[in-house]
């Protein structure tokens, strides 16, 4: 996580430059890979009519940014405050994304008793491709054959599979051979 830190009308303690390190480590702890880009902006604002500072606390992270200002007297409380506010607004995007991969997942299932037909068999790299009545390719691995093998399969043989949205699109995630 790349850190800048500026001080705007006021010189940089010290105190405050290591209470920033300090708390950009318990971020990198919690948040790893997840915030890009940290910068830390302590003003002094005597010229607002409640004086003081500001600080402000600005995280890019993958699709957002995350922006916390807080004024007061005492810099260190501001700094304490500004970053509990951002690990909770990280908290929060976390959460939500979490949310949405498992909504995402529990919605994915299109039925369990689809039929098709495998398409393309690669045996030794253990997957293939199933084609649907209306023409869609669904990939799917070995792992997800059931009561049948790799190598009892061929290209042409009709299949029972149930679907769910992978990575790059629709893939089985269980496969029978169809009985005659």
């Amino acid at each position: 996580m790349e850190l800048k830190i500026e001080a705007r009308n006021l010189d940089m303690r010290k105190g405050w430059q290591e209470k920033i390190e300090g708390e950009k480590a318990k971020l990198v702890r919690h948040y790893a890979n997840f915030v890009l880009y940290l910068r830390v902006t302590i003003e002094s604002t005597s010229h607002y009519k409640e004086g003081g500072y500001e600080v402000r606390v600005v995280a890019a992270v993958p699709n957002d940014t995350v922006v916390v200002k807080r004024r007061g007297n005492k810099v260190r409380p501001l700094l304490v405050e500004a970053f509990d506010v951002l690990g909770l607004q990280l908290k929060e995007i976390v959460r939500k994304k979490q949310a949405h991969k498992s909504v995402k997942a529990q919605g994915a299932v299109l039925d369990g008793n689809s039929t098709g037909i495998i398409k393309r068999l690669f045996p030794y790299e253990s997957y293939g491709f199933i084609v649907t009545s209306d023409e869609q390719e669904i990939f799917f691995h070995e792992n997800v054959l059931k009561d049948v093998s790799m190598g009892d399969l061929n290209e042409g043989d009709v299949v029972m599979f149930s679907v769910a949205e992978g990575d790059k699109g629709p893939q089985a995630t269980l496969v029978r051979a169809e009985r005659s």
